[in-house]
């Protein structure tokens, strides 16, 4: 279980390089190689790093694959919070009802 839990933190790490990464797009830089290699962006690449090797650590300790892939299903919901909480990002009633059908998926698979 503790693994799972693992997992989950991994999906919600990498939502969150998302965000640095996004947050680093979105300034403006005086040329392009500061343009990838500002604080932000570095911060999401090692965020992401690290999601990963928890990835590869919980897939040595006997999660499967097919249930990682469900439960990095979850970055569905983490992004589009976090990006509502840090940006302001609209999530519609579409949006809403798109990952409502994305969550209750992930709950039958795992039933």
């Amino acid at each position: 279980m503790l693994y799972y839990f693992l997992c989950v933190c991994s999906v919600l790490a990498a939502a969150g390089a998302q965000m640095l990464l996004k947050k680093g797009a979105t300034l403006s830089y005086p040329n392009i190689v500061r343009q990838y290699l500002n604080p932000w962006v570095m911060g999401g690449y090692v965020i992401m790093g690290v999601s990963l090797l928890l990835n590869i650590f919980c897939l040595s300790r006997g999660v499967q694959v097919k249930e990682i892939g469900g439960i990095e299903s979850l970055s569905y919901l983490f992004v589009p919070v976090l990006s509502w909480v840090f940006f302001k990002e609209r999530i519609t009633w579409r949006k809403a009802g798109a990952i409502a059908v994305i969550m209750v998926g992930v709950v039958v698979f795992f039933m």
